[in-house]
């Protein structure tokens, strides 16, 4: 290689570390607003630690492309006039959309967002996900599009698809690692199925982890930087919002709390173990108990149902199940040290009885200063926290949504 052509490689190699330097500085502007909602321009570089100049001149790029707007102490737009203090940013949210497409075993629900995860249109249908993989996702096809219709989003602003699955993703290859929890999927990958479909780029992740994304943003845990989610229902999961963001795993399958041990000596999991917690508090293992005593064949909501009528011993099988389900998560408290436990899924809206089990364990098997810094909290979504969290795992890919409204300096 001559001087000279080394010479212009090394430029243009200067020029491309310079873009990507300044589209980092950038997202650090946005993923700023995004997760505080409102702030000022020396509140971004105090956060940041960019210079006010350059933040000035970040600001005033994202301002031109549309994606965030200047809004006053009430609320009100803010006149032009940069630099003024006072005058709040904030992402605008009618930059763009999200769609988020939440998979449960027995139901499909599709719902758009603008990028405040406003809901603007939603649907829901019952049919077997578990076992029809293909008809699910051709369903949610359809859905997709009449949201987009009923919103009246142009497709084109729509910045992608979050979707959420209950089953574990193999995170090198996209596709689906389990036969036993959804044996219509086993092998597919859902990703490329969905992008087909839709024409749309496409996010995917499990649905606890959804849960816990949308009950950190817009849900119980506003506010909260370290969250853990618990999904009770047919099965349990967790999902880990860890320093703001949401923590997988090398394999992807962290928070995978239904699978610690419970009972050494117990049943065998469908996992292959024995004696998983989901065999001793999850909803099957819950009728279960119940069924001889009632002499009749119960399902999820009559548990909820005869919680609510003070029934003895439906009440009895949720604190039990609290205290099984506290005991595995003082361990993980000791490990992670959270400042919020969310308890959300089907079965969670039994409250008290679920609850204080939890609780109650976790003061005694919880490090003292690990549980003095805890809450338990019910969690405020209810059903719609999957579909949610589907859309913000859209909205919080700072990258994606800075992308699609913002070609390169």
């Amino acid at each position: 290689m001559t001087d000279t052509v080394r010479a212009v490689a090394d430029l243009d190699a200067g020029h491309g570390a310079l873009r990507a330097l300044r589209e980092r500085n950038r997202a650090q502007v946005i993923d700023v607003l995004r997760r505080s909602g409102t702030a000022s321009r020396a509140e971004i570089a105090r956060r940041t630690g960019l210079s006010r100049t350059t933040v000035s001149s970040l600001v005033g790029e994202l301002q031109a492309a549309g994606l965030i707007a200047e809004t006053g102490d009430d609320g009100a737009p803010g006149r032009a006039g940069r630099g003024r203090p006072g005058v709040l940013l904030k992402v605008e949210p009618a930059a763009g959309a999200a769609i988020g497409v939440d998979f449960g075993h027995t139901h499909l629900r599709v719902a758009i967002t603008d990028l405040s995860a406003r809901v603007l249109a939603e649907r829901h249908r019952e049919l077997d996900v578990d076992h029809a993989a293909h008809a699910a996702l051709s369903a949610a096809a359809e859905l997709v599009d009449e949201v987009v219709q009923e919103a009246g989003v142009d497709r084109a602003r729509v910045v992608g698809v979050g979707v959420g699955l209950p089953g574990p993703l193999d995170r090198e290859t996209g596709a689906v690692g389990s036969s036993v929890i959804l044996p219509g999927w086993a092998g597919l990958r859902p990703a490329e199925e969905l992008v087909a479909r839709f024409g749309l780029p496409i996010a995917i992740d499990n649905d606890a982890n959804l849960g816990a994304l949308a009950e950190q943003a817009v849900g119980a845990g506003q506010g909260y930087e370290d969250v853990v989610y618990l999904k009770l229902a047919s099965g349990i999961g967790s999902g880990l919002v860890l320093g703001g963001r949401l923590h997988r795993g090398t394999s992807g399958i962290a928070g995978e709390l239904g699978h610690v041990r419970s009972n050494p000596d117990g049943v065998v999991c469908r996992c292959g173990n024995r004696g998983c917690l989901e065999t001793v508090a999850a909803g099957p293992a819950l009728l279960g108990l119940l069924q001889a005593s009632h002499r009749t064949k119960l399902t999820s909501a009559d548990l909820l149902r005869l919680a609510r009528e003070g029934d003895v011993g439906v009440r009895r099988v949720f604190a039990d199940a609290g205290r099984a389900i506290g005991r595995a998560l003082a361990d993980l408290v000791n490990a992670v040290n959270p400042a919020l436990i969310v308890v959300g899924g089907e079965l969670s809206a039994v409250g008290d009885p679920l609850l204080d089990g939890i609780r109650d364990t976790l003061e005694r098997y919880a490090l003292p200063a690990a549980a003095a810094a805890l809450e338990v909290v019910p969690g405020v979504l209810g059903e719609r926290a999957e579909v949610l969290g589907a859309a913000a795992l859209v909205i919080s890919d700072t990258e994606r949504v800075r992308s699609f409204n913002l070609a390169p300096a």
